[in-house]
């Protein structure tokens, strides 16, 4: 090993070779610097046969163009070489000056010698040369001796940087059973050194894992497969690790290495099979067309696309009363119910189904065939079934200002089984805790029963009971999703309190506060508000707003000058409508303070000063004051104490008391011709029923909550439809908090021959005859309680038992 004495040294007779190597090429370039010819002048001149008309100058300067090695890492300056000129005759009267790049920082000069020194550490891959300027100059006077001229200190590549790859990890993708060769990805090493001098730069790529299961080429680093029939099934991901190594890979180069993840991809080189070969599943009778009987599945150890599987009946007794489907999300063979089934006519079938890849690949057929075969066998069961309804999913969508008592489904349920009995439709209060839909029993109609509100309940899930008239136990059911759309019902509103402060030395258009605000609704084209100043405030001098169009606003000031004194706390009306239909709006206040701050806006105080009475009050002022308040507190006691006196009964005659009540008969005859017998007015509204009348009314009750008979179309309370009337006036009593307690609910009921709107009772007494048993007063009245609950009826006695 070199001492760094000995290095510096042979740095120094490394530099002193060139310039002597160079010393004898510089006759054509000495006349460059010196300015008296150029190289392509010369070159024509020394190529032309015509005699030339002047001679070539003799050279002054005597350099060339310098190099010198990089990462010197001595402690002496690095040698560099040697300006001279023919003029300096040794004795010291010439001095050199060094001028350019890197000029004094990373190149010095001997003034009286010309040796040029590096006094820092070169670095090619940084600066791969510079580009300086010499001047011979008369130590005495100044004058210069030589014109200025340019030369280049070119710096020498060392191999001092490994090869890296820039773009690594890898990850690439080649299909299993790729045949040998098949290429799969090509890496690329960088070596900053310099790629033409020498063989610092040049890589050499070598595999260090992945054999024997890929190579790499050494010059292009493109990575092939090495190893036949590659199998996706028995392993996947492979981890290669790459090594790229400069000097052409010779023992001593610098190395750099990668990994690349190779995954084998699938190809559809496995068979289905049915890891079963008999299915035993059962159906019962009543299930509904389309219903799911069982689920087969052939196992395939491909994955993706090349895994897709299609099942279908290729033979069997049941291939008419049978369907078969694929899911396409688990790959398995659903069967389902094709036609209706009778345990009465059938009570098995047999099915052969078949499971095949449907993409296939032309060079694997041989590993063939891609499909596989099963038996399964269904039993027919015979139940009692419930009634069924059709379809069996509802979903229901309402705009959540539909009025109550709105038909928004039919539900239909049947009996399957041969007898057909009546069914009649309730809903599991346990779906609709809050009791916002109701179902008509005999029909199925589902009606609204309260108002809806989405920003409360978007969604309800409820759920319909079917129930047979004749077999009680026997209670379907089918799950009715309800989404309820949004109206424009609610105004945007500032989402918090807003208080802003404003400095008593703030500009006109100063920034002060930006507001947003929020609504509950929720449009289809998003929310966009409009802000403005209320019209109140519309020509407020002290603040105004700018709408941001981007649901934003800006309160800006409108002057300068605000002070304590006058006015400490401004409330500025911020009017926000949004864009539904119709348009709704509301009034935000912003709370503006008055602040005192210093010079970079920074609040110190946003308390007024407290201001001291200019004069004190004299001794008379003070008695006027006391005795003015005594007198208005005499007026007050004499107000309140003659009010007290004309108080009116809280409770009103009997005889004015109005009972809003609907007439009970239990007889049946005539039909309509019966009710001559009552006002029937009473049952649609019992006040027009009183019109004209003034009745007394209790006046220490004032109703909190409007009425909401007047959501109920007048059409309601005169047409056959009574239902929308009755939930109204339901809910009505239910949320009245404040009603008088002889409020009751009471039911009507009637039927016979004229009767327009047909029999309200469960007697079916359309098909009445004098056999007909009245065993149902004993079997239905618990049944007919729990219906009346449904309804609402909690109160009172119930004409039902």
């Amino acid at each position: 090993m070199w001492t760094s004495g000995r290095m510096s040294n042979a740095k120094n007779w490394l530099g002193l070779g060139m310039s002597l190597y160079f010393w004898g090429l510089m006759d054509l370039t000495t006349t460059v610097l010196s300015g008296t010819a150029t190289p392509q002048g010369e070159l024509e001149a020394l190529l032309s046969d015509e005699p030339q008309s002047h001679q070539r100058t003799k050279r002054s300067w005597v350099w060339n163009q310098f190099f010198v090695l990089e990462e010197y890492t001595g402690t002496d300056p690095l040698y560099v070489g040697k300006l001279h000129s023919d003029m300096d005759r040794g004795d010291g009267s010439i001095k050199y000056i060094l001028s350019g790049e890197g000029a004094g920082i990373v190149f010095t000069i001997d003034d009286t010698t010309g040796d040029i020194h590096a006094i820092q550490r070169l670095d090619r891959e940084e600066r791969a040369q510079y580009t300086l300027r010499a001047q011979a100059l008369d130590r005495r006077t100044g004058r210069p001796m030589e014109p200025e001229s340019e030369f280049i200190i070119k710096i020498q590549d060392i191999n001092d940087n490994e090869p890296k790859f820039l773009d690594g990890p890898y990850v690439a993708t080649v299909p299993e059973m790729s045949p040998v060769g098949t290429s799969v990805i090509q890496v690329t090493a960088t070596d900053a050194d310099d790629p033409t001098y020498g063989n610092s730069a040049r890589v050499v790529y070598s595999i260090l894992q992945g054999q024997p299961y890929f190579s790499v080429d050494s010059k292009t680093g493109v990575i092939r497969t090495a190893l036949m029939n590659m199998d996706r099934e028995a392993k996947e991901y492979y981890e290669v690790i790459i090594q790229a190594k400069d000097m052409g890979g010779q023992l001593g180069g610098l190395a750099g290495t990668t990994t690349v993840n190779i995954t084998l991809s699938d190809v559809n080189d496995n068979p289905p099979r049915f890891p079963q070969k008999h299915y035993q599943m059962s159906v019962l009778e009543s299930a509904p067309i389309s219903s799911t009987v069982g689920r087969v599945f052939a196992k395939d150890l491909d994955e993706g696309i090349n895994a897709e599987m299609k099942y279908t009946i290729v033979d069997g007794d049941g291939a008419d009363a049978f369907d078969i489907s694929t899911d396409p999300n688990f790959q398995v063979g659903i069967i389902t119910v094709k036609k209706p089934l009778s345990f009465e006519s059938k009570k098995s079938y047999t099915l052969k189904v078949e499971g095949a890849n449907p993409h296939l690949e032309m060079r694997f057929l041989s590993l063939g065939p891609f499909q596989d075969t099963t038996t399964v066998h269904i039993s027919v069961e015979d139940v009692d079934e419930p009634p069924v309804f059709e379809p069996g999913f509802y979903f229901v969508e309402v705009p959540e200002d539909v009025t109550i008592g709105t038909t928004i489904q039919i539900i239909s349920a049947k009996d399957p089984d041969v007898t057909n009995n009546s069914i009649r439709y309730s809903i599991d209060r346990s779906s609709d805790p809050g009791r916002f839909f109701y179902v008509d029993i005999t029909t199925g109609a589902l009606m609204t029963a309260r108002p809806l509100d989405r920003e409360e309940f978007s969604w309800h899930n409820i759920t319909v009971l079917a129930m047979e008239m004749n077999n009680p136990s026997q209670v379907g059911s089918v799950p009715v999703t309800i989404k309820v759309l949004d109206v424009n019902d609610n105004a945007p509103e500032f989402p918090r309190f807003y208080e802003a402060f404003v400095c008593e030395n703030a500009k006109a258009g100063q920034l002060i506060q930006t507001v947003s605000a929020v609504d509950q609704d929720d449009p289809l084209n998003g929310q966009h508000f409009y802000y403005s100043l209320a019209p109140e405030a519309a020509n407020n001098p002290n603040f105004t707003i700018r709408d941001n169009q981007d649901n934003t606003a800006r309160i800006l000031t409108r002057r300068s000058g605000f002070r304590q004194q006058e006015q400490s706390v401004f409330y500025l009306p911020i009017l926000i409508a949004d864009s539904g239909q119709p348009v709704l709006s509301s009034t935000g206040t912003l709370t503006i303070q008055v602040c005192s701050c210093d010079d970079d806006g920074h609040v110190m105080s946003c308390n007024p000063e407290a201001y001291m009475l200019p004069v004190s009050l004299s001794r008379g002022a003070l008695i006027a004051i006391l005795a003015c308040i005594f007198v208005l507190l005499v007026l007050v006691l004499l107000i309140l104490s003659t009010r007290r006196h004309r108080k009116q009964p809280y409770i009103i005659d009997d005889e004015e008391n109005i009972h809003e009540n609907i007439v009970r008969y239990d007889d049946e005859g005539g039909g309509e011709e019966d009710t001559e017998a009552f006002d029937i007015a009473a049952m649609w509204n019992p006040r027009e029923a009183q019109a004209g009348a003034a009745p007394k009314t209790r006046q220490d009750m004032l109703p909190e909550i409007e009425s909401l008979s007047r959501y109920v179309p007048q059409t309601c309370a005169v047409n056959s439809t009574v239902h929308s009337y009755v939930l109204a006036k339901l809910y009505e009593a239910d949320m009245d908090l404040w009603a008088p307690p002889f409020d009751s609910l009471q039911t009507y009921m009637f039927e016979g021959d004229g009767s327009v709107a047909g029999s309200l009772s469960s007697l079916q007494s359309a098909t009445s005859d004098s056999e007909q048993s009245f065993d149902f007063l004993t079997d239905w009245g618990p049944r007919f309680r729990k219906l009346a609950e449904l309804y609402g009826a909690s109160e009172g006695p119930s004409p039902l038992w």
